[in-house]
C-alpha cells in the first residue's frame, strides 16, 4: 500500500530540513565537520549500518543525546540491506535514511551523517551487485513500493540531503573520520581540495577524489601513513569493511568500525585531548 501524501510530504519536508541542517551545522569547513571542544565535549562515532534496525536503535539509545547535550553522534552507510517488503522484495532501508535525515532536523548542531559508497551508489546511479543481487535495483523497488508515483520527488529530496553531507570530521587531536581512505595516496596524488572547496556534480562521479574516498580498500599501512600525513592527522577511523568482530585495525593508522553485524562497536573520544591509535583502540566498545 502507497504511503498517504501527507506522510509523503512530511518526509520530502524533513530531508529539506535536514539539507538546511547539514549545510549550515557548525564546524562545518568546506566539507569537513572540524569538531572543536567549544562545540562539543565529545562524539560517539558508528561505523555502516545497511539497514540493521536492531543497531541504529542501540546507537540512538547509547548516544543518549538529550541526556548528553554536548555530545555528538557520527552516523554511516545505512543504504542497501535489513528486511525487505514482502509484496515486491524492495529493500526497506530507505526508511533508515529518512530516520537519519529526521535525526539530523532534530539535532541539527549535533547529528553528523558522512557520505558512504553506498549513498554515492544512488546519487549517481552507479551500480552494485551483492549475492549476485543488484541493490540498486532492490533500494528503488522499496521507495516504489513505498511511495508509488511520488518516488521521483522523494528522491530529489534525499539526493539533495546526500549532496549537502560532509565528506569527513576532524577532532583537534589529530583523529580523522572518513567512510573509508584513497587508495595509493603513497605511490599518486590525491586531489584533497574536495575537502575545502564547493563540490559540483561531477565531483561524486567514478574516478573523482570524492569516488576514491569513500570506495577505497587499501589497508596498507604505506598507504594510510601517506593519507594521515596528507591531511595532518595521527588517527584514521573508517567504516566501508566488514568487521566480524565489529572492528578492525588493518595497520597502525587506520582503524575500523562495523554496525552492520551482531558485533557492531562504536567509540566515544572525548575532543579535549590528543588520542594515539592505540589509546583509540582500547576505548572501542561494543553495541548493546
Amino acid at each position: 500500500m502507497v504511503a498517504s501524501i501527507a506522510y509523503i510530504e512530511n518526509v520530502i519536508d524533513t530531508y529539506a530540513k535536514a539539507t538546511e541542517a547539514s549545510r549550515q551545522t557548525p564546524g562545518l569547513e568546506g566539507n569537513i565537520i572540524i569538531l572543536t571542544p567549544e562545540l562539543a565535549e565529545e562524539v560517539m562515532v558508528t561505523g555502516d549500518l545497511h539497514g540493521h534496525r536492531r543497531n541504529f536503535n542501540l546507537i540512538k539509545k547509547t548516544a543518549a543525546l538529550d541526556s548528553n547535550p554536548r555530545r555528538h553522534l557520527l552516523l554511516q552507510e545505512v543504504c542497501h540491506g535489513g528486511p525487505t517488503y514482502p509484496q515486491n522484495g524492495g529493500c526497506m532501508s530507505h526508511t533508515m535514511l529518512e530516520d537519519v535525515a529526521q535525526l539530523k532536523a532534530k539535532y541539527p548542531d549535533r547529528v553528523h551523517f558522512i557520505l558512504g559508497n553506498h549513498e554515492l551508489a544512488e546519487l549517481t546511479d552507479y551500480p552494485i551487485q551483492k549475492n549476485k543481487q543488484m541493490l540498486n535495483l532492490l533500494f528503488r523497488l522499496g521507495l516504489q513500493q513505498m511511495y508509488g508515483p511520488a518516488i521521483e520527488k522523494v528522491r530529489e529530496a534525499f539526493f539533495a540531503f546526500l549532496r549537502s553531507c560532509p565528506l569527513a570530521m576532524r577532532l583537534p587531536g589529530g583523529v580523522f573520520i572518513s567512510h573509508s581512505l584513497p587508495e595509493n595516496v603513497d605511490t599518486q596524488k590525491f586531489d584533497k581540495s574536495v575537502f575545502t572547496r564547493e563540490l559540483e556534480e561531477s565531483d561524486y562521479l567514478e574516478r573523482t577524489g570524492v569516488f576514491q574516498l569513500v570506495w577505497g580498500r587499501d589497508y596498507r599501512s604505506e598507504n594510510a601513513r601517506a593519507f594521515a600525513e596528507l591531511l595532518g592527522a595521527k588517527v584514521l577511523i573508517n567504516g566501508h569493511d566488514p568487521c566480524p568482530e565489529g572492528f578492525a585495525a588493518p595497520n597502525d593508522v587506520q582503524i575500523i568500525i562495523d554496525c552492520c553485524g551482531e558485533q557492531a562497536c562504536y567509540v566515544i573520544l572525548p575532543t579535549d585531548r590528543e588520542f594515539s591509535h592505540a589509546e583509540v583502540l582500547e576505548r572501542i566498545e561494543k553495541l548493546g
